[in-house]
């Protein structure tokens, strides 16, 4: 939801009474079906008066049994419009009355459930032309949606709950003939059919895009001209590579005034490091203050890579600072990671409000660092352009530190010196204020998205640390959330694996493994990517049109079984494991793979020119067709050694294969040379002539 000015929601909180008894008197006096729920933003709601139940089969069924309506509402725990609809309306007694009366009423976390949550976010998107949360649907007792919509003032959703309830009443034939015709629209919506042509993944086709695409870019600011702006880190991935292979200067500079106008934003957490979820204005200012995990995850793959390109320390300060970030506040002490915080904190006066934990007053900043303030301030812009509401900053940077250095005369040791106490200073003095909630679930997927940044970090910089991180989350999704059966849990929370895993867990996960076997050699993350594929083909593929659905065959019937094909903030599910077959199959020279991932491809490549934004996954997969991909085959007792070399360089068009010994694999069969180490450029199963020095290796691969 658009965000409203706080002045605004504390007198709408005042004006409706919908405070009439704080939080703690709340619990004591009611309790609802959640409170043996393990999800935070589920527990959150777990006191309110309004009857809730999770979403369950026992709950469906009840619906059914009594032919009652479901009130469907879903959200996650750090969204802050779901927090002022929860405070307005569900914590009001009379409004739960109304939804209790008439109404199963069911809470669905939409992280824990991204089924559900997508289900009905298209049936609202049908039904209004938008979507967003918190998600609010009633639907027939079978679970097909009526009616739906976002965020209500309590007014407007107790007089909507009464209409449909008479409705329901007076003329029920009416609903249910609304939800046929929605049931058919919704299943339409995602449909992929086969593509019989032949597949055309020409490069021209890709150049003509990206340049329809570059009309929308912002030459100021970076990203698209339009705010709110979200950081869209596999578009920026894609473009980046583009721009590598192709020689695009203007494209690659488009990325680099991105990443770097971004980083100098109030969106990245300049005290603590780590990225906020979107920006609400142009220049990367005001964020929208939760922390997600998975877009933290994908920037420190996106900054670790642009590290190898650009010649910039800001964006290896970044990854470090973020990853830091990752272990202070989103690492439990198995090794996994939490899902996000929240936007809102209360402030000094005990009120909860949006970005209170991270914003500054020009006082509190002048009494904390007294001396420095002036250069702060000059530094961090504590001036009208970082004014945020209220007389509170947010820190942003304008200018590169070399001009900053020049124009105060400061050398570079003096420079990172000041910062570091700076940030220093101000994140204890931030450590001692409230703190955002946290949401403390662990999702595989996302868990995934995190193994592979630390992976990524790892390869550019080489930090071992970053590998014992890595190291550890693979084991913990491998040992705890990899059941005997092949398959994957969605979810972890309080020593409990549950939900049993859609095609994002298994894809993400894959991807991940793939690139800890590209840095360790360990064949075990090479042989589980390759049994984790083949239990999605048992379980999720579609044979008729060679994609795969997100929920298994296995898992409650919902109103309609979707494919996830449209790369969003995170990449589409299809996109990420048409990938993997890419990769696996020359791994495993597996024609089946081969095949399955290219038709994957041809099957959204109309699709691709109409809305590239939403495709750049698929495009980065496009690239492995339209130019030269190849294996590099490292076999020898340095096997290790050369790979860390190699992987120093930006190198999107290859995949690493390696082994200090004699191996079976297609790629190093019959190549192991006792006391010799070789490495092997091949493209399409063609190799050249063994090398021994990285640089003659990288001679041969087309940058």
């Amino acid at each position: 939801m658009l965000q409203k000015p706080l002045k605004y929601v504390a007198f709408l909180l005042i004006l409706i009474g919908c405070r009439s008894q704080n939080n703690e008197e709340m619990a004591h006096k009611y309790t609802n079906d959640l409170i043996n729920e393990t999800s935070p933003y589920l527990l959150q709601h777990a006191h309110n008066p309004v009857n809730w139940k999770p979403w369950n089969d026992e709950t469906l069924e009840e619906a059914k049994s009594k032919n009652k309506l479901l009130l469907i509402s879903i959200g996650y725990a750090s969204c802050h419009w779901c927090h002022v609809m929860e405070h307005e309306s569900f914590e009001d007694t009379l409004v739960a009355q109304v939804m209790n009366d008439n109404f199963i009423n069911v809470k669905v976390d939409r992280e824990e459930r991204p089924d559900v949550d997508q289900v009905y976010m298209n049936a609202v998107q049908l039904m209004t032309g938008s979507g967003g949360w918190p998600l609010n649907v009633i639907a027939l007792p079978d679970g097909r949606p009526v009616w739906g919509g976002t965020y209500f003032k309590k007014e407007q959703w107790t007089r909507a709950l009464e209409q449909i309830t008479k409705a329901y009443v007076d003329n029920p034939s009416r609903l249910i003939d609304y939800a046929d015709k929605l049931e058919e629209g919704i299943k339409g919506l995602d449909v992929v059919n086969l593509n019989t042509d032949a597949p055309d993944f020409d490069i021209n086709i890709l150049e003509d895009i990206v340049e329809t695409w570059s009309q929308r870019f912002d030459p100021v600011y970076g990203g698209t001209k339009r705010p709110p702006k979200f950081m869209m880190p596999n578009n920026l991935h894609f473009l980046m590579r583009m721009a590598h292979q192709t020689n695009d200067l203007d494209l690659m500079e488009h990325v680099e005034l991105t990443l770097t106008k971004m980083a100098y934003g109030g969106v990245y957490d300049q005290i603590g490091g780590g990225f906020s979820r979107y920006s609400v204005d142009k220049k990367w200012h005001v964020p929208h203050f939760e922390k997600m995990l998975y877009d933290n995850a994908q920037l420190v793959s996106l900054y670790s890579d642009a590290s190898l390109i650009f010649d910039n320390y800001l964006y290896e300060q970044v990854v470090r600072e973020t990853l830091e970030f990752v272990k202070r506040e989103l690492t439990n002490t198995e090794g996994a990671f939490y899902s996000s915080l929240d936007a809102d904190s209360n402030n000094a006066e005990g009120e909860l409000k949006e970005g209170a934990f991270y914003v500054w007053t020009k006082e509190e900043l002048m009494d904390i660092l007294g001396d420095d303030y002036d250069l702060f301030s000059e530094y961090y812009n504590i001036n009208s352009y970082g004014l945020w509401e209220n007389d509170e900053y947010v820190l942003i940077r304008l200018e590169n530190n070399a001009h900053f250095r020049r124009q105060y005369d400061l050398n570079i040791t003096q420079l990172r010196s000041k910062i570091e106490g700076w940030k220093s200073k101000l994140l204890d003095i931030r450590e001692n204020r409230d703190r955002p909630r946290l949401d403390d679930k662990v999702l595989t997927s996302w868990n995934a998205l995190m193994l592979k940044g630390y992976i990524d970090a790892y390869r550019a910089f080489g930090d071992e640390a970053y590998l014992d991180v890595a190291l550890k989350n693979a084991t913990f999704i491998y040992s705890r959330q990899m059941r005997p059966d092949g398959g994957l849990n969605h979810n972890y929370k309080d020593g409990i694996s549950s939900i049993n895993g859609y095609l994002e867990d298994y894809a993400a996960s894959i991807e991940a493994f793939l690139s800890l076997y590209e840095v360790t050699l360990d064949k075990k993350w090479l042989n589980t990517s390759r049994d984790l594929v083949n239990y999605c083909f048992d379980h999720f593929f579609d044979d008729a049109n060679k994609m795969f659905y997100f929920t298994s065959d296995e898992d409650s019937a919902l109103v309609t079984r979707n494919i996830e094909f449209r790369d969003n903030v995170i990449p589409a599910s299809n996109s990420i494991m048409a990938k993997n077959l890419f990769k696996l199959s020359h791994y495993f020279d597996n024609e089946s793979y081969n095949r399955t991932a290219t038709t994957m491809l041809n099957n959204v490549s109309a699709d691709i020119e109409e809305y590239p934004s939403g495709f750049s996954n698929w495009m980065d997969l496009m690239l492995n067709y339209s130019k030269n991909f190849y294996e590099v085959a490292v076999v020898g007792d340095d096997a290790h050694k050369t790979i860390s070399e190699i992987n120093k360089n930006y190198l999107p068009n290859t995949l690493i294969v390696g082994s200090n010994k004699v191996d079976d694999l297609p790629l190093l069969k019959n190549r192991y040379v006792k006391g010799e180490t070789f490495i092997y450029v091949c493209v399409n199963k063609a190799c050249k002539l063994p090398v021994k020095a990285v640089s003659q290796a990288l001679e041969l691969i087309d940058k």
